[in-house]
């Protein structure tokens, strides 16, 4: 009897085996066998599979993805002060691949955990800046790291007012017993996009939102100089 298989993991799932078997959508990939290396909080799998080449030749392949499931952003913004709410927080793997201490500057975001990607957003967003937003729009959904990571991410933007959070900066934020500790970073827009060049601002997705707010989103239009963050 294994966990993940066919009892459940720690997180109550059994037959984590089977996902990815039954795929028919490509003629030129065959799976043929999916082996779970890991199934603690997130997945590890090594599938084997058969793939026809543009030259008509088949090749026995082995790809091991990580699913971690899907999840959410969202770039809150303020159009009259011409500003953008970030979170900075500890990012382990950042730490230990070269980010001098870890600490990154980000969009709010999250796992949907079987949520609607807008319901998850939405309760996200609360979590980590302690602003509660109405119905987010939709940006786009993208694979962050297609090569090896199978998660898909919706990206949302939304508007907040200052003057609407549900809890103080001092507070800080996020779930506690998920280890989080968040602080929320208001920016001058411009200043934002400043950071990017810099390197300070090195998240993808948070890099991905804001340039959508310059190219085709709330900054698209040049306005008045950004106002100073109190």
């Amino acid at each position: 009897m294994t966990a993940g298989l066919d009892t459940p993991d720690r997180r109550g799932r059994t037959g984590l085996d089977r996902h990815g078997r039954d795929l028919t959508g490509n003629p030129r990939v065959r799976v043929r066998d999916v082996d779970v290396l890991s199934c603690d909080w997130y997945v590890l799998r090594r599938t084997t599979f058969d793939y026809q080449h543009s030259d008509g030749h088949w090749s026995r392949e082995q790809r091991e993805t990580y699913d971690r499931g899907d999840g959410a952003t969202v770039l809150l913004h303020n159009a009259e002060r011409r500003t953008v709410l970030l979170t900075r927080q500890f990012r382990l793997p950042a730490y230990v691949n070269g980010h001098p201490d870890g600490m990154l500057i980000e969009a709010a975001a999250g796992l949907l955990d079987g949520d609607a990607p807008e319901e998850a957003i939405r309760r996200e967003a609360a979590e980590e800046t302690g602003h509660v937003i109405g119905a987010p729009e939709p940006v786009f959904t993208v694979y962050m790291s297609p090569g090896s990571v199978t998660e898909r991410l919706h990206f949302y933007a939304a508007p907040y007012d200052p003057v609407t959070t549900v809890t103080t900066v001092a507070d800080g934020h996020g779930v506690a017993e998920e280890g989080e500790d968040i602080a929320t970073v208001e920016l001058p827009f411009g200043e934002a996009l400043a950071m990017i060049r810099s390197g300070d601002i090195a998240d993808a997705k948070t890099i991905m939102l804001l340039q959508w707010a310059a190219l085709d989103g709330p900054f698209r239009h040049p306005g008045p100089p950004s106002a100073p963050v109190p």
